[in-house]
């Protein structure tokens, strides 16, 4: 068995955008310098965090990148790094640019990529939508019932043992609301993400990514990546390139990811800007581990955090 994963970093994705991300992220020396980056990388990109350029699939994605790897920078800064990290969607692209698969302009491109294409592929009339309070068994049977062949849904993210996300046409999840409602759900609430992700629908997209990302160079890892999609850690830049290809058009397991790093001696938890969702998860999941969402909480005290953290570990 290899050493303790005592320390995890998790990587927000769409959805978690909000008004003013990258404006609000920490005062830090490293944070100035990312965004810095991100605009000789893609200019304007760094200023594009109010509520009408957030619902393009595009400048979401790309900010939800900036915010991870600024995040990741600042704590570094501080003597905080991770014992391994894990992106949730679009969030896998900051976790892999921290596993040192990628660099910070070869994820930015990717995500740009990557909305584009999606973008493209589905421009209105789809969407994905949250079941919460139905078991995943009850939700592949409701996603089952209302489910026909010129509109299909499709089981998309597990969150949760209690928090389902499915993806499909507007009409299809207009049908899903009603089914889910009738067979006892909590509530079904429709997400901010504009197309079908992490289903069979973005089969296209995962094939043309790639293509994209075949051509990144292929380096050594320094952090383990556990995939949010096969809830397994991955040791090798080839197979996590081949994980953020794929990752667009299969299922997120994301509960599944966070049960194996509680597993593998994860006693700390740090989600990266924007928001506390993966914190919330991860705090369900493991309730005797540390949680912290960097949104609420300094770098400094965080980094502070991390090193008591290490130091307990046998």
């Amino acid at each position: 068995m290899g050493p303790r994963m005592t320390v995890a970093f998790l990587y927000p994705g769409q959805g978690a955008q909000r008004p003013g991300m990258l404006r609000d992220l920490p005062a830090h020396p490293a944070v100035a310098a990312t965004l810095a980056e991100a605009e000789q990388v893609l200019p304007g990109s760094s200023r594009q965090d109010d509520a009408r350029a957030l619902t393009s699939t595009v400048t979401a994605q790309v900010a939800l990148c900036i915010a991870g790897v600024a995040a990741t920078r600042a704590l570094a800064g501080e003597g905080a790094v991770p014992d391994a990290v894990a992106g949730h969607s679009a969030g896998a692209f900051p976790a892999a640019v921290a596993a040192g698969a990628l660099t910070f302009a070869e994820a930015l491109a990717a995500v740009r990529r990557r909305g584009e294409l999606m973008r493209d592929a589905y421009p209105s009339g789809y969407g994905m939508a949250a079941v919460l309070g139905l078991g995943v068994g009850q939700v592949r049977r409701v996603v089952a019932s209302i489910t026909t062949p010129d509109d299909p849904a499709y089981l998309a993210i597990v969150n949760t043992d209690h928090q389902v996300v499915v993806a499909g046409g507007v009409r299809a999840l207009e049908r899903l609301s009603a089914a889910a409602d009738r067979a006892g759900a909590r509530r079904v609430q429709r997400l901010n993400v504009g197309v079908p992700s992490h289903c069979p629908l973005l089969d296209g997209v995962a094939e043309a990514m790639a293509g994209h990302l075949g051509a990144v160079p292929r380096r050594r890892l320094t952090i383990p990546y556990l995939s949010g999609s096969t809830g397994r850690v991955l040791h090798d830049a080839d197979a996590v390139l081949g994980d953020l290809a794929r990752g667009v058009a299969v299922t997120v397991r994301w509960r599944d990811a966070v049960a194996v790093l509680g597993e593998l001696g994860t006693t700390l938890f740090i989600q990266t800007p924007p928001g506390d969702v993966l914190a919330r998860i991860a705090r369900t999941s493991n309730p005797r581990a540390r949680v912290v969402a960097l949104a609420g909480t300094g770098i400094a005290d965080a980094a502070e955090l991390t090193r008591r953290v290490r130091a307990q570990r046998p």
